[in-house]
């Protein structure tokens, strides 16, 4: 299944990419989900990102993505998370991180691929995760700063 949400913000893309730190990570988490932060190393290849995933009625739930490639060019900057350890909903995990240049402002997509583990439906998942990383809108707007509509 594939994800890909995309969210308008300030700035140049070299430095929003450069805002891509633990402080975000830590606000981009969404309400109602209990989630530790473990370890995080950055957003370049080979960096590792161990979040500890607390929800009732099952033990903790381990999460750990390596990114496995970045990068930049003049118009874009990536980074890309693998899951190399998943929580038992998940099956597998690719997220791509993009910020694209669009005039004097930039462009975040989150544009995922996922699959479900095998006894849940991925059409089951899609819905909430959506929920989710749709949420991240408003973050993202309020870290990096919304553009007016005459931008």
């Amino acid at each position: 299944m594939n994800l890909k949400i995309s969210t308008l913000v300030m700035g140049h893309h070299h430095n929003v990419m450069k805002g891509f730190t633990r402080d975000l990570f830590e606000r981009l988490t969404p309400p109602g989900v209990k989630v530790d932060l473990v370890r995080f190393d950055g957003s370049e290849t080979g960096d590792v990102v161990h979040l500890q995933l607390k929800m009732p009625f099952f033990p903790p739930q381990n999460w750990i993505s390596e990114i496995t490639n970045h990068g930049s060019n003049e118009t874009r900057s990536w980074f890309v998370d693998t899951g190399t350890v998943l929580p038992w909903f998940l099956g597998a995990w690719e997220h791509h991180h993009r910020v694209e240049q669009h005039g004097p402002n930039c462009l975040i997509i989150d544009d995922i691929n996922f699959r479900a583990a095998s006894w849940i439906p991925d059409v089951l998942l899609y819905p909430i995760l959506w929920i989710q990383f749709a949420g991240r809108r408003s973050v993202y707007r309020q870290y990096f700063g919304f553009p007016s509509s005459t931008d």
